[in-house]
């Protein structure tokens, strides 16, 4: 929710920045879009380093077992109540077009604006009495990539949007989004719970020897 909340934000300083409407003033703008920019960035180093250490970057890798009936499912499928191909598990929460959006996202997405954000605001450092230039050429390409990142993570949250309501209602992901937990079917909880036996007799298993 941290992540989201300064996504929103980022992205609504920054269309002021680029001159899109006036809400707190241009000046106010930049020192608000820098202050939530060092923010993002602290958070994304935490969240690399949480994903690392708890094992959960497997959660990202991406696979080609059903993505394409994945891809049907969302542009036809969902739309004549047909089942859903991939089954979520706990340790499998991702389905494969999930699995490789989030990873474009982590990959591509937020290098860009990480990348260009401190080329644009380091672009120009005082140094003393005098001011030191990056050797970047001109601003405008900076400012092109910054842009053009911006307008792949606003397309990135109005498809998160969209997905939030293709649960079995359309506030079930929301209020799991909310609560922590989500409802299961009873063959689902089945499933999920021989995964976890299989998983911690494996662990057992590997520990023993």
């Amino acid at each position: 929710w941290t992540q989201a909340a300064l996504i929103f934000f980022l992205m609504f300083t920054g269309f002021e920045v680029h001159g899109s409407y006036k809400f707190f003033g241009y000046e106010n703008a930049v020192v608000y879009h820098r202050y939530a920019a060092w923010a993002f960035l602290t958070l994304i180093v935490f969240a690399i380093f949480w994903h690392l250490v708890t094992g959960e970057i497997k959660q990202y890798y991406p696979t080609k077992k059903n993505l394409m009936a994945q891809v049907n499912y969302y542009l036809t499928g969902i739309f004549k109540n047909a089942p859903h191909p991939t089954k979520k598990t706990i340790l499998s929460k991702l389905n494969p077009l999930q699995r490789l959006t989030y990873l474009g996202l982590k990959i591509i997405i937020f290098p860009i604006m990480v990348f260009s954000g401190i080329l644009y605001l380091y672009y120009r450092i005082p140094t003393g009495g005098a001011v030191q230039t990056l050797d970047v050429g001109r601003l405008d390409w900076i400012a092109y990539l910054h842009t053009a990142g911006a307008f792949l993570l606003v397309a990135f949250v109005i498809v998160h949007l969209y997905l939030i309501t293709t649960g079995h209602t359309i506030f079930t992901n929301l209020k799991a989004m909310i609560t922590g937990y989500e409802e299961m079917e009873e063959e689902e909880a089945e499933e999920a719970v021989e995964e976890i036996v299989k998983t911690v007799a494996e662990e057992v298993v590997d520990n023993e020897s």
